[in-house]
């Protein structure tokens, strides 16, 4: 067949090209004419169209290819010239496909650049023709045109240029945009892969290409966030986890959507940004969501995720601490100065990163010689060696001994001492860190021996004074606690069991207690043993983390095994404080907290070992600190399966249980809620509690507060298709509830809606009453005392046996004065019924005092009521107080119900003393720095024999006549009493009252009392944020009490805190006076100095802001998570309405500012960012109206008010540096700062605002590319986080386009305005907006259609060769659901999109 082909086919063009002995006897002298020369033409094409005809599909393209060869094989330029004659008619009449002859002539071997006529006569026939190519087509054609081009060689012969330059026009012309070939899109990807940032192009191309690309530049802006690269997060706080943070863990750059040539420092390593966020205590989790390192991956060899640039950035942070450590003014290797935080949380990076092998420790160590050498830093040597020491001790058991070596060469530089140093005082906890170098020698040595290696090292004659102290401590037996000796010894020893066994056996001796010695705890019948000063905080930083690890692994295991021994002595104060101080070290987490949670709670649990696991739980709830959320959820689901097992059906267990759950789940983050709901959607129940309804009603108001805070629900209003929705309704079907109207109002409006929908009906209190009224004449005429407690404790009898006590104590003043029997009865019903049997009869008792008291006649009998009352709270002991309270906060009382239930609640607390004792004592007693303290045991048992915990009913007992014997075995006290237990009720309590208007002053008067507690909170900075936050709306007006509740808590910290750790002395001075007359309204200078401290803080000023303090002790985990959340609290307490606060921080950088630094100004306007958007909706929607105000200035809206180009204008630092910025400028810059820190929640009412505020008014071109600078950046975290928004954004892009064609006679910036909608189409929407987009762009000026054309298919010839379209029209969701960063690769022989490109949305 292909030989016919070939036969035919010379047969046909031979003939035409052949010519007589004459001719080429005089070659050159003979011309057809023209008329010979057409008929020639004809009659050639003739034949070839009759030939074509004949010719079956497939062979089209070989067909063309022979035609391409047989006219290159010619050497007459008049022949090649003749037969291309013959292509371009064929093509002209439509004949052959002009993209297959283009794609033979480019793909011909024989087009060279030396045969200069052939590549002239080859490129014009290609210009020639290429008009009729698709688009597509032309993209493939541009590609091989780039690749011909670079071919030719730097320097050629003068001679033929002119010649080569065909082909630049052919280029000229694909990129003309006149012309419009194909969206210049899809050239620009095709150029900036060949020539990448940075690369010239060829040479015969001269400045087309960097002109072309230059015309991208405006694009590449729009798609820019400004000042991007000085935007900065806060560590842990909720927008931290977003993507906005993400970086490319090869090249640490931002991944930028798109082949743009973006501005120069969007290109470069982002060695700042992650160089800042591993300075911040707690930054791990964030490190590896930035780079994408997954911890997963450890221990599977194959996944090593060595991440060169992370080591690098470690490395300069360590070389920067000693550098820090050189210069610090009262630098003393023996106290160490502010450095001292950010050693040991270097300390704690590395070891992290190197064990989970994200970096290498020969590695870091070589580089950290090779930056140090020369440059004389050793004041901060002993600190650097101290941290390898951490790991090398930890680690030289299991690695090469040649991994350590390398520490040596660090030592010659850093010790050049010739004769010994001397060795330190060993009272001093630095001690530890001066001997470091000489435990890592001990350690390499111990290593080198075990291995029979030949690498010993003899000891460094500079170290032979600590090696020789070391040898003689460890001689001595007998070491004692006083001093840092033991500390030395496990850090030199721990590796060597002879020797490490002495030292570890003092310090687990000490906190053990011996054998012997037992001491009470609270309760009856409870003895531990004797041990109770834990070892200190100085001491347990003094141990390496080798050291640590075996003494926690000590500690667990000794837990464990008394667990399974059942012992009936508890464990000893010490010990259990000194474990609570060890789970702090975030570097011995598998052994530390994840153990406790895995391995130590499942083995008590399994164990029954009953004491054990109330101890560990009282730990979790009152001496925990910066535990993950993962864990707490997990130790939740814990709780509530334990809920469920006979065996904790005992008060006191219950009791703690719930406690635990209630801390658990009040404390959960507002940015927690949903990663870690969200793990259990598939079975909810794990998180829920089967039967606690107050437990699932603390669930639901975290979950209202937040997905409040975070914006979560904006712009929706039901719950359908959203994470809450399962566990909604598993909540439902476990404990059906309603909630009262005030508290309903608070809820975000799609939670509001669902509990309206699945309204529960209520009991009526009328049938209450009956109810009890009638159990009450049963109890009156039943004479047996068996059948009473039988009947009584019936399981499955109404929960009402707390009301008939509340009765006979009403009528008859004494609980045994009832006929004539004693108080027997009631307690044994009491027992039988069960702790968790109990609540049920709580919560029914809760609504029949609501009822009682709103009837009751005041007065005498109101006096009686609330002393009844606190009988059975302190005299009987029947129900403790926080459960009380608790169950009456968490009713569902409607209007004057809720009134009285809230009254009861004030008169519980305050009326009668035996509460209020309680907290004044407690508070003046005690101190919240449990870390620091030694002798907290003393003093909690002191508080408990003077106010004993009675948990079981002993008051009942004790008017039994005669009384009986307290026999209940209680569970160990280390921590709790009634006050703390009573914290996160209060929490409930005060929201709660501030529901209600009309209980106010009642509010006012319990924070009066009892506001001190938060001495004790574990978040109170947070608790208040979070308070403000969700009730802004109800605070507006109420600003005394607002003040108040700021007064009440901050107050109670005043005695344990350094002045100036919150509120700003400005603040304090004039916002916390109570003159209602007098309002304070601070001026500019107030809101810049408050921005200003938060500026200064996360810039790492020295010293800071704020007072110095141990991070991994407070409520925050770092410096600038503190600023920001403090600097919150201050504004939201402000008198001043919520839109003028968020006016006057925009004004912070949009006014001219004598306190805002120019050259810093993105530093600022991230500080605004980050608290503007961490505040409630009134203050940051402001922003809205500034753009509105821009939209409507004359510099939009009359483009002659600006002479020069509106992409100079809107190029906030080009303008910032040149003096030459403007409003619309700072504004836009200002945008991009807030709205890059703003929650998804946030950002989705974006779509809203361009379509119903900016739509209406934009007319001009200037107006139209201001709303895209705005948005454009934006549609990347759109596409990630909600295509919706995505989608509706893309289709008001085209609306307001409509508008400012219809409104502007000339349209100046056609093409930036194509290239960014091609841009959008090809990186986010593709298809799927194409049917609203399509009828918009068919009533656009021709030019603009024109340009667009590619987006309706309306081009002029659609070829068969199209890419089919790709499914993405059917769903938008798996269109836009990949993130594929180019448009569709080209390829000579395939125009569908490459497959290893994931382009994840059709181009066709």
């Amino acid at each position: 067949m292909a030989l016919s082909m070939e036969t035919q086919l010379q047969s046909i063009f031979e003939d035409v090209v052949k010519t007589e002995m004459i001719e080429e006897a005089f070659a050159g002298m003979f011309m057809d004419t023209p008329e010979d020369e057409r008929t020639k033409l004809i009659s050639c094409l003739g034949a070839f169209r009759q030939y074509w005809g004949t010719l079956p599909q497939e062979s089209h393209d070989q067909c063309v290819q022979w035609i391409v060869r047989f006219t290159h094989s010619q050497h007459s330029p008049k022949r090649i010239s003749f037969l291309y004659d013959c292509l371009a008619m064929a093509v002209e009449t439509s004949l052959l496909p002009p993209r297959m002859v283009c794609v033979a002539l480019i793909s011909s071997d024989s087009l060279e650049w030396e045969r200069s006529q052939l590549w002239a006569l080859t490129f014009k026939l290609i210009r020639k023709i290429i008009g009729g190519v698709d688009y597509k087509g032309v993209r493939d054609l541009l590609k091989a045109v780039l690749d011909k081009i670079q071919s030719i060689p730097t320097t050629v012969s003068s001679a033929v240029v002119q010649q080569l330059l065909v082909a630049r026009e052919v280029v000229e012309y694909i990129l003309d945009r006149n012309a419009c070939l194909l969206p210049a899109y899809f050239a620009i990807t095709e150029i900036r892969k060949l020539y990448p940032e940075g690369q010239l192009s060829h040479w015969l191309l001269g400045s087309l290409i960097s002109d072309f690309v230059d015309s991208f530049r405006p694009t590449s802006r729009i798609n820019s966030i400004c000042g991007r690269c000085s935007l900065l997060p806060v560590v842990n706080n909720s927008g931290a986890i977003c993507n906005s943070w993400k970086l490319d863990p090869n090249t640490l750059r931002f991944p930028l959507r798109g082949m743009l040539p973006y501005d120069k420092d969007l290109f470069e390593p982002q060695t700042g940004l992650l160089r800042y966020v591993l300075e911040q205590p707690y930054s791990r989790e964030m490190v590896c969501n930035m780079l994408g390192l997954n911890k997963q991956t450890l221990n599977i060899a194959q996944h090593k995720q060595r991440c060169p640039v992370l080591e690098e950035q470690l490395v300069d942070l360590v070389v920067y601490a000693m550098e820090r450590s050189e210069t610090e003014e009262h630098f003393d290797a023996d106290v160490g100065g502010t450095s001292q935080l950010l050693w040991q949380h270097l300390s704690s990076q590395l070891i992290f990163f190197v064990l989970f092998q994200f970096a290498s420790f020969p590695h870091m160590v070589l580089s950290l010689h090779q930056k140090l050498a020369g440059r004389g830093l050793i004041k901060g040597r002993d600190h650097l060696m101290w941290v390898l020491l951490q790991f090398i001790s930890g680690s030289i058991q299991k690695n090469a001994l040649a991994d350590f070596l390398p520490v040596m060469k660090l030592f010659d530089l850093l010790y050049p001492e010739k004769e010994c140093i001397p060795v330190p005082d060993i009272n001093k906890p630095q001690s530890t860190h001066s001997f470091a170098m000489t435990c890592i020698w001990i350690h390499l040595n111990r290593k080198a021996q075990n291995d029979n290696s030949k690498l010993q090292i003899p000891i460094p004659h500079s170290l032979k004074l600590h090696h020789e102290f070391l040898q003689q401590s460890l001689r001595n037996k007998s070491l004692g606690m006083l001093d840092y000796k033991i500390a030395l010894l496990c850090n030199a020893y721990s590796t060597n069991s002879e020797c490490f066994t002495l030292p570890m056996g003092v310090l687990v001796e000490t906190i053990y207690g011996n054998g012997s010695m037992r001491i009470n705890l609270p309760g009856t019948n409870c003895t531990a043993s004797g041990s109770v000063s834990p070892l200190p905080m100085n001491l347990l930083d003094s141990l390496t983390v080798h050291a640590k690890m075996s003494l926690i692994h000590s500690i667990a295991t000794r837990v464990i095994k008394l667990a399974h021994a059942k012992s009936s002595i508890a464990l000893a104060p010490a010990l259990v404080e000194t474990y609570s101080r060890l789970l702090v070290y975030m570097e011995i987490e598998s052994l530390g907290i994840k153990g406790f949670i895995s391995q130590l709670l499942p083995n008590v649990f399994k164990s029954h070992a009953w004491g054990i696991l109330h101890t560990l739980l009282e730990m979790f709830s009152y001496r925990m600190h910066h535990i993950q959320p993962h864990y707490r959820v997990q130790l939740l689901s814990h709780l509530h399966s334990l809920a469920a097992v006979p065996q904790t059906n005992q008060n006191q267990l219950h009791l703690c249980v719930e406690s635990t759950a209630l801390r658990l789940i009040t404390a959960l983050g507002s940015s927690e809620v949903q990663p870690q709901f969200t793990r259990f959607l598939n079975d909810p129940k794990t998180v829920l509690s089967a039967e606690s309804e107050e437990l699932n009603r603390a669930l639901i108001l975290t979950l209202a507060r937040a997905t409040h805070i975070t914006d979560f629900f904006t712009g929706s209003d039901s719950i359908q298709g959203t994470w809450c929705k399962d566990i909604l309704q598993t909540i439902m079907t476990f404990t059906p509830h309603n909630w009262a109207s005030h508290t309903l109002s608070c809820f975000p409006a799609p939670l509001q809606a669902f509990f309206k929908q699945n309204n529960v009906p209520q009991e009526s209190r009328f049938n209450l009453k009956k109810n009890v009224e009638e159990e009450y004449r049963k109890w009156k005429s039943m004479s047996n005392e068996n059948d009473i407690i039988t009947h009584f404790s019936l399981q499955g009898s109404p929960p009402l046996f707390l009301c008939l006590l509340w009765k006979m104590l009403l009528e008859t003043d004494h609980i045994n004065q009832i006929g004539f029997r004693d108080g027997k009865p009631q307690l044994k019903v009491l027992e039988r019924i069960g702790a968790r049997a109990l609540v049920a009869h709580v919560r029914t008792f809760a609504d029949f005092l609501v009822y009682e008291f709103s009837t009751s006649a005041g007065g005498q009998q109101l006096n009686k009521c609330i002393e009844i009352l606190n009988d059975m709270v302190w005299k009987y002991n029947i129900v403790t107080l926080d459960r009380l309270i608790l169950c009456l906060a968490m009713r569902s009382h409607e209007g004057n119900e809720a009134q009285v239930c809230y009254f009861i609640i004030q008169l519980l607390l305050l009326k009668p003393n035996d509460f209020r004792n309680r907290v004044n004592d407690f508070v003046k007693e005690n101190a919240p720095e449990h870390w620091l303290q030694n002798d907290w045991h003393s003093k909690h048992m002191s508080y408990h024999k003077k106010y004993p915990e009675k948990l079981y009913f002993e008051g009942l007992a004790d008017q039994v006549n005669p009384p009986m014997q307290h026999t209940s075995q209680y569970l160990p006290i280390y921590f709790g009493n009634v006050c703390l237990r009573f914290l996160p009720v209060f929490d409930i309590v005060i929201h709660r009252f501030l529901e209600l208007i009309p209980v106010s002053k009642s509010l006012e008067t319990l924070l009066d009392h009892l506001g001190g507690l938060y001495k004790f909170h574990d978040r109170p900075v947070t608790y208040l944020y979070n308070t403000l936050h969700y009730y802004e709306r109800h605070l507006r007006e109420r600003t005394s009490l607002k003040r108040k509740l700021v007064h009440a808590i901050m107050s109670s910290l005043k005695d344990n805190r350094t002045p100036g750790w919150c509120l700003s002395e400005t603040y304090i001075k004039f916002g916390m006076s109570a003159r209602e007359d007098n309002v304070w309204i601070p001026d500019d200078t107030y809101y810049c100095k408050l921005i200003g401290r938060l500026v200064d803080t996360m810039a790492g000023k020295s010293p800071g802001p704020f007072p110095n303090c141990d991070w991994r002790f407070n409520e925050f985990p770092n410096p600038a998570a503190h600023a920001l959340h403090v600097t919150c609290v201050e504004l939201m307490a402000l008198t001043v309405p919520g839109k003028d606060v968020g006016n006057a921080l925009l004004n912070v950088v949009l006014r001219s500012q004598p306190l805002v630094p120019r050259e810093n100004i993105t530093a600022w306007m991230n500080a605004i960012g980050l608290v503007i958007t961490a505040l409630p909706e009134p203050y940051w929607i402001v922003l809205h109206d500034r753009i509105v105000s821009v939209m409507g200035s004359p510099t939009l809206t009359t483009e002659t008010a600006w002479a020069g180009c509106p992409f100079a204008l809107l190029d906030f630092t080009a303008c910032h540096q040149s003096y030459s910025e403007m409003n619309c400028s700072y504004v836009l810059a200002l945008a991009h700062a807030v709205w890059h820190h703003s929650s998804i929640g946030q950002l989705s009412l974006i779509p809203k605002f361009l379509s119903e505020t900016l739509k209406p008014v934009v007319q001009t071109e200037f107006q139209l590319l201001y709303v895209y600078h705005l948005v454009g950046p934006f549609l990347q975290r759109f596409q990630q986080e909600r295509t919706r928004c995505m989608l509706e954004i893309g289709v008001a892009f085209y609306e307001m386009l409509q508008a400012v064609d219809q409104h502007s006679q000339h349209l100046h910036f056609m093409d930036p305005i194509c290239d960014f909608l091609y841009h959008i189409k090809y990186m986010y929407t593709g298809d799927s907006v194409k049917e609203q987009v399509e009828k918009i762009i068919m009533t656009l000026r021709p030019a603009m259609k024109l340009r667009l054309r590619f987006i309706t298919h309306s081009s002029k010839i659609e070829t068969s060769s199209a890419a089919p379209p790709s499914s993405s029209s059917s769903s938008s969701t798996t269109t836009t659901s990949s993130a594929s960063a180019q448009p569709p690769t080209s390829s000579i022989s395939v125009s569908s999109p490459s497959s290893t490109q994931h382009t994840p949305m059709s181009v066709g």
